[in-house]
C-alpha cells in the first residue's frame, strides 16, 4: 500500500476540537506504537488563521492581523483527509517536535512558538496561500 501521509502533507482534521483546520504532518507512523496501538500521526496546524489584509491598512495593522495560533497534536489517521497539497519546504525540526516535547508544558509551548514562527515566515513569503486560509465549508 502506498504511503499517503509522508511529512510535509498537508491534511485536514475531520473531528475533534480542530476539525475543519488544516494541518502538516511532521511525523506519521502507520503500524501504531505500544502507547497508542492505532495508526496516528503528529501533525502541527493553524488554529486561528491569518486575518484578511488590504492595500490601504498601516504596516502596524497588516502586521496584526498576519499572526497564527498553531497547535501541535497527535491524530489518529482515521480522522485526518490527505489534501493533494504538500507543504515539504516548511521544514519542522523534528528533533525539537516530536513526541516527546508534547508531554513537558515548557517544551511544547517552545515547539509551539517554532511552528508559529515557521508558519508566519511562509504566510508573509506569500506562498502556499491556500494553506492560510480559513476552510469553508
Amino acid at each position: 500500500m502506498v504511503k499517503v501521509y509522508k511529512p510535509g502533507r498537508v491534511v485536514i482534521l475531520l473531528s475533534g476540537k480542530q476539525a475543519g483546520r488544516k494541518a502538516i504532518v511532521i511525523h506519521s507512523n502507520d503500524d501504531g506504537t505500544q502507547d497508542r496501538t492505532y495508526e496516528h500521526a503528529l501533525v502541527a496546524g493553524i488554529e486561528r488563521y491569518p486575518r484578511k489584509v488590504t492595500k490601504k491598512m498601516s504596516k502596524k495593522k497588516i502586521s496584526k492581523r498576519s499572526k497564527i495560533k498553531p497547535f501541535i497534536k497527535i491524530v489518529n489517521l482515521k480522522h485526518v483527509m490527505p489534501t493533494r497539497y504538500t507543504a515539504t519546504d516548511i521544514a519542522f525540526d523534528r528533533s525539537k517536535i516530536n513526541k516527546e516535547t508534547l508531554k513537558d508544558p515548557g517544551k511544547r509551548r517552545r515547539a509551539r512558538t517554532l511552528v508559529k514562527c515557521k508558519l508566519e515566515e511562509r504566510y508573509k513569503s506569500g506562498k502556499n496561500r491556500w494553506l492560510f486560509q480559513k476552510l469553508r465549508f
